[in-house]
């Protein structure tokens, strides 16, 4: 199903920055996920320069890579390293599944989407996720092809390929708070 050649996702030619990560094991899987959450609130934080509008206005993160590819383990752990310590649910089934994290500056919201099961882009208007994406939360998507280009121009897109018994993160920067991103991890 997600194979299917007709849905590739097609990234933008014009990243801002590109980056790999050796991947050797779970661990360090899980130890990228911290390091993201870390820059993901450094840059959320960041106070702009006087007369300037914040920068951080929420980030839409796409997650590409063959079953099996860690990508929910990447979600878990930048969840977990953003405080969230509750129960990481795959939402494979339910497509979206909502976390709120309390920070000192109040409540930040976050939506770990798994688009899998879509078998048409028109499923991703249909399902009213739209408002999720402007809303100023971080939006984790996972099989973002399914969507088709409905989603737009992400912030971030992390590539995962099993490579041997590790894995390969091919990171892009879209946008300035993704690239801000990107440089802290």
């Amino acid at each position: 199903m997600p194979d299917q050649p007709d849905r590739l996702l097609q990234l933008p030619a014009n990243a801002l920055l590109e980056r790999h990560f050796a991947l050797v094991d779970e661990a360090a899987t899980i130890a990228f996920g911290v390091r993201f959450a870390d820059a993901i609130e450094t840059v959320r934080t960041a106070l702009p320069s006087p007369g300037v509008q914040p920068t951080f206005q929420g980030l839409q993160v796409q997650l590409i890579g063959d079953l099996g590819a860690g990508k929910t383990t990447l979600v878990r752990a930048t969840l977990r390293g953003l405080g969230h310590t509750g129960r990481v649910r795959s939402p494979t089934y339910t497509l979206v599944e909502p976390y709120a994290v309390e920070r000192p500056d109040g409540e930040l919201e976050l939506y770990h989407f798994d688009l899998y099961r879509f078998t048409d882009p028109a499923e991703w208007a249909d399902a009213g996720f739209r408002e999720y994406f402007d809303s100023g939360a971080i939006c984790l998507v996972e099989w973002p092809q399914q969507a088709g280009g409905l989603l737009g121009t992400p912030d971030l897109v992390f590539s995962l390929e099993v490579v041997g018994d590790g894995r390969l993160l091919v990171a892009h920067a879209y946008s300035e708070p993704g690239k801000a991103c990107l440089e802290r991890c």
